[in-house]
């Protein structure tokens, strides 16, 4: 059986929010090299605290369009 990018898609978005953030990220490290991609240990540290802020349930979230108008204003 082949396997597609919808069907991969549609069973990650049926994945616990912890679980798609870590898929995310490995997707994303997939994308260079390692050597192109080192954050550091400092960030990797805060990545992983944040990770599991989201796995225990006590991270807080805003809307991507208010994020992204408060960078806007950061950068003009």
């Amino acid at each position: 059986m082949m396997i597609t990018a919808e069907k991969i898609r549609s069973e990650a978005m049926s994945l616990p929010v912890s679980e798609r953030a870590s898929l995310a990220h490995d997707l994303i490290l997939s994308l260079d090299s390692p050597s192109d991609f080192d954050l550091g240990q400092e960030r990797e540290i805060e990545i992983r605290r944040r990770v599991q802020m989201v796995k225990e349930g006590r991270a807080s979230g805003r809307p991507a369009d208010e994020v992204f108008s408060d960078i806007e204003a950061k950068f003009k």
